[in-house]
């Protein structure tokens, strides 16, 4: 058992789900609430990772932190060291990666509250933000919570977008999908078979909660 290749995993699904949370939610409510019509452009965007193949996806994203990049130049200048192959970079793959597994469960927790309780506070004198600090995030949070495990475990397992923009660097970038490969490669079947009981264990663990949480079923994107 690679422990180091699943430290990594562990933190990677912890950050990208963090990060998913802050960058999500605004996201997800303007996507619930808003009226324009070209709504449907930024919805498509936001769920192209989950028909993009990910070495496409992790292609155009190792092109975007290179050295010769705008961001990877301006990385390197703040930090000394480049972007690409690097645990950061691998980071803002993941989170590019598991988007919708983010956005499309919290936009549809945002969009099933009441719009009545919404009027009633702006009635009554709340800002917008109270509202949604008071109302709407209280009443969506099992949609959150979906949102949030789900994110954690498709990170966890990611494959194709991890090698290309982390390459498998142990201890650093080298996760624990990319060690089932490597235990595969070098014909250790034992290793790559405990390997892959834990994470079937851990994968059946948080779709149990997952599903216990969410009992009712949402849409992929909310009803209009």
């Amino acid at each position: 058992m690679d422990w180091t290749a699943l430290g990594v995993s562990l933190r990677l699904s912890a950050a990208t789900t963090a990060a998913l949370f802050v960058i999500g939610v605004p996201i997800a409510y303007w996507i619930a609430f808003s009226s324009r019509r070209w709504k449907f452009l930024v919805e498509a965007v936001v769920a192209l990772p989950l028909v993009l193949p990910p070495t496409v996806l992790g292609f155009y994203v190792l092109m975007s932190i290179g050295p010769l990049s705008p961001v990877g130049r301006a990385w390197q200048s703040a930090t000394g060291r480049g972007l690409a192959f690097t645990f950061e970079g691998l980071l803002v793959a993941s989170i590019l990666y598991s988007l919708p597994f983010a956005v499309q469960p919290f936009s549809a927790a945002f969009a099933s509250v009441d719009r009545r309780l919404l009027d009633a506070s702006a009635t009554l004198g709340a800002a917008p933000f109270a509202t949604f600090r008071r109302v709407v995030l209280p009443l969506s949070a099992r949609g959150l919570v979906t949102g949030m495990v789900l994110s954690f475990a498709h990170t966890l397992g990611e494959f194709g977008v991890v090698l290309m923009v982390g390459g498998n660097l142990p201890g650093v970038t080298r996760t624990v999908s990319i060690s089932i490969y490597d235990s595969v490669q070098a014909l250790d079947y034992g290793a790559a078979s405990r390997t892959s009981l834990l994470l079937l264990g851990v994968s059946f663990a948080i779709l149990a909660v997952t599903y216990s949480l969410q009992r009712t079923v949402w849409a992929v994107w909310p009803m209009r």
